[in-house]
């Protein structure tokens, strides 16, 4: 299967997908992950897209779409894969399909509010750099080293409202495959587990299909 993630941030896409990926081995790719591990290949497209980076800059979209064009197109990627955090955009989302077909997007999708209450919980622990959340603490202290925490700056209310804002999944993006009528969309729950339970129901259609 070839597999499309859609989803906002604090939603447990990635979660979601380290799940997928271990259960139907498929490589589970993000564009972070094609770009550190580029960067740490010093590939050319590594190189150019650390030129960005290194200066704080977004790395093009072309140069980007180039980047996922080559990922695809390796061996363990054959038998498909989950793309995470892309497309972002309509331009991305035509550039993948002038590249292969797509099997399923999957929205996982979650209320603003519910997003905020959850990354506002987490936490850092100051002593052996563990995220934690507030419910799992001991004491106010880090459950696995008694360490401090401190909640990190893009974890605060008013900044996680920005991050939604700005990285809102396109509606654009959706209706291109509704259009194709391969999207699907599924609400999480608080437990992971049971949110996996919607996952598989629709991809075991899917892979039946």
């Amino acid at each position: 299967m070839k597999i499309v993630l859609l989803g906002p941030v604090g939603s447990g896409k990635g979660t979601q997908a380290g799940i997928i990926s271990k259960e139907y081995n498929l490589p589970h790719i993000s564009t972070g992950e094609i770009f550190r591990t580029n960067i740490k290949n010093e590939t050319e497209l590594g190189k150019i897209a650390k030129s960005y980076i290194d200066k704080g800059e977004l790395v093009p979209e072309e140069l980007t779409n180039k980047l996922v064009e080559d990922r695809i197109n390796q061996e363990d990627c054959k038998n498909g894969f989950i793309l995470d955090g892309y497309p972002r955009n309509i331009e991305q989302a035509k550039f993948l399909d002038s590249l292969t077909n797509i099997d399923l997007a999957l929205m996982i999708d979650l209320s603003e509010d519910k997003i905020i209450e959850r990354l506002s919980s987490r936490r850092m622990c100051s002593k052996c750099g563990q995220p934690t959340s507030l419910e799992w603490m001991v004491d106010g202290k880090c459950e696995k080293c008694g360490g401090d925490v401190y909640t990190r700056d893009d974890d605060k209310p008013e900044v996680i409202k920005v991050r939604l804002s700005k990285q809102a999944v396109s509606q654009n993006v959706i209706d291109f495959y509704k259009q194709k009528g391969v999207f699907s969309k599924i609400d999480a729950t608080d437990v992971v587990e049971d949110t996996y339970a919607l996952v598989k129901s629709i991809l075991d259609k899917v892979n039946n299909d």
